[in-house]
This record gives C-alpha cells, structure tokens and sequence, in this order.
C-alpha cells in the first residue's frame, strides 16, 4: 500500500494560507490611511477590518463607534481610503480572473453538487428552504463537517461558524458523520464554533461578531439556521413589518458583506408557509420576502420524500438552469441515490 502524506485535521484547518506578503501590505495600506494613527489602526484590525477595502466599503456609523471618532471623521477616513483604491469598473475578464479563487464546498452528493455549479459557493449566500424534516439541518451540519476537509476532497481546510436559532445543533449528529468520513470527530467538533441566539437582535449581533474570529479562527463558512425563525417571533403583525424587514435587510447585508470581503461560504436555512389563495401547484413559500429572496445568490427548495429520500429544487441562480435531483439522507450523512 501507498504511505499516505495528508496532514491531521487539526493541521489541515490550523494552518494558515501563504499570504505573508499581502497581510504586510494590507497593515501598510490602514496605517497609511490619512487620519488613522496606530491606535485607530489597531482597533480596525482587532475588529476585522484588516485591509483597506473593508475600511472603503464600511459605513461613517460603523468607523465611528469601532474608532470612537466623530461621524465626519470617519467619512474622511472612508473617503481616503476610497482614494486609494480603484473603485470603478473592471472589465470582465478581470472578474473571471477573480472567480479562480472561488472555494466550492462539496454537499456529500455528487448529484447534488452537480445542481450546484460544483457545490456551495464561496462569496455567495446559499439559502434552502422547506418544511420540517426536508434536511435543512442536516445539511448545515454535513457542510459543517466537509468544508473541514482539504480542498481537493471538496472541503476549504477551514472552520465553521454556526449561528443556531432553533435550538437544533447537534455534536453527536456531526461525531456520526465525521466518523463515515474517517475523521477525528473530537478535532471536527472543536472547529465548529456554535453560538445559540435567543432573539433576532442577539441573532444580528453573533453575526456581526463574525468577522472578530474568521482570520483567527480561520472561519470559511457560516452557517444561520435558520435566519427567518426570531425575525417571525419578534415582530408580529403587519405594523412590524417594515420594522422587520429593515433590519432584515441590514443582517443580510451583512452576511453578503462577510461572505464576499472574506470569500465565506455563507448557507441560511429559511421556514416556509403555505399561500391559502393558491388553487393548483405546490402552495409552500419560503418567508421574509422580497428583502431576502433578492439577497440571496442561490435558492433551493428542499421537500421530503418516501423514507430517507429527499429532493432538492434549484429555484434560483445567476448562472445555472434550474433543475431538481434526489438524494438521500442517512446514519453517514448526505449521500446519492
């Protein structure tokens, strides 16, 4: 037999790119920002904001508390910094050579991963919706398990950030599958990071909390299961609508703005409801409406079937044709028909 050469689990997610250089030039760059001293600069850092492109996209409010300035203060320090870049066009071709660097984490199923371009895309928001027992948990906790694993097996020898809203996460549901994967379901489990938010404010804040531990802790997905259930509960009725579905917006945004400053693999899980008026065809809808079906840059409608077989509808994508495959969940995880 062959000697194997693969590195631990533990190594494979510890070990950080080779990207010295550019880390010295984005500390160069936030330091040469005109009005940010060393001080400013460290605190931009300790909370993300590592390169100067972070700094050019953020908002006046958020430079302003992060830096305790004044907010003219910080839209200075945003102009400078946007002075610095070039934030116009690019032409095509450039952003074909930018996509070389998309991660695509596998889902267990080649069919699956197949619908999907390849598997979950990194610099995206992947959001799959149905009804209780259509996998949507299961499927947060396989990704949490592959995108462990080395690139060439489907995974982003990275670490997994689980925001769980519904109570439903699972370490003897991940030691079973990282078991069928012949990893160290201890070393699996210790890179998963779970926070458990009780309220749609609490949810928005282990969100915005992210970007503190992704180069740390070496983050490469973030997984919101599901985003809609607080949101649902802590505004009721239609006067709290528009209330809710501007912050909403603002968690998404965030979200968006993690996935594509960090090339994150970002997966939501959506609840469903069913449309009284509708006479023929399929009544299920996924909730939060037009704010998050637009923010999402993949949609798919999963739905149960006879025993452990499951369907998954690819409704929405920027490139892909829509289609509709099977798959099957089970003691091992997500695996092909």
């Amino acid at each position: 037999m062959e000697e194997t050469t693969e590195k631990p689990l533990d190594e494979i997610v510890e070990e950080p790119e080779d990207n010295s250089t550019k880390k010295e030039e984005e500390e160069i760059q936030i330091d040469s920002i005109p009005g940010v001293g060393p001080k400013t600069a460290e605190k931009l850092k300790e909370t993300g904001y590592s390169d100067i492109m972070a700094i050019a996209t953020a908002s006046a409010s958020e430079i302003s508390a992060i830096c305790e300035i004044g907010v003219p203060t910080a839209n200075k320090v945003i102009a400078a910094a946007r002075a610095m870049l070039s934030m116009g066009y690019e032409t095509g071709l450039e952003v074909l050579e930018k996509r070389k660097d998309i991660i695509k984490i596998t889902t267990g199923s080649n069919s699956f991963d197949e619908l999907l371009g390849g598997g979950f895309e990194s610099g995206s928001i992947t959001e799959c919706y149905g009804a209780f027992g259509s996998a949507k948990t299961q499927l947060a906790h396989q990704l949490s398990v592959n995108v462990q694993c080395p690139r060439a097996d489907g995974g982003a020898n990275g670490a997994c950030l689980y925001v769980d809203t519904e109570h439903t996460f699972r370490p003897e549901r991940i030691i079973e599958m990282a078991r069928a994967k012949g990893l160290d379901e201890k070393k699996v489990l210790s890179n998963i990071f779970v926070g458990k938010a009780y309220n749609s404010d609490h949810q928005m804040l282990l969100v915005e909390k992210a970007k503190d531990m992704i180069k740390e802790k070496n983050i490469k997905l973030i997984i919101v299961d599901s985003l809609m259930s607080h949101f649902r509960s802590d505004y009721v009725g239609r006067g709290s609508l528009a209330d809710r579905q501007q912050k909403l917006n603002k968690h998404l945004h965030v979200l968006s703005k993690l996935a594509d400053g960090f090339n994150l693999v970002v997966y939501i899980t959506n609840q469903v409801m069913s449309k009284p008026d509708m006479m023929f065809g399929d009544p299920t809808q996924a909730v939060g409406g037009h704010v998050l079906h637009h923010a999402a840059t993949f949609r798919i409608y999963l739905r149960k079937s006879k025993g452990d077989t499951r369907v998954a509808k690819l409704v929405d994508s920027p490139n892909l044709p829509d289609g509709e495959i099977l798959y099957k969940i089970t003691s091992n995880g997500v695996e092909d028909m």
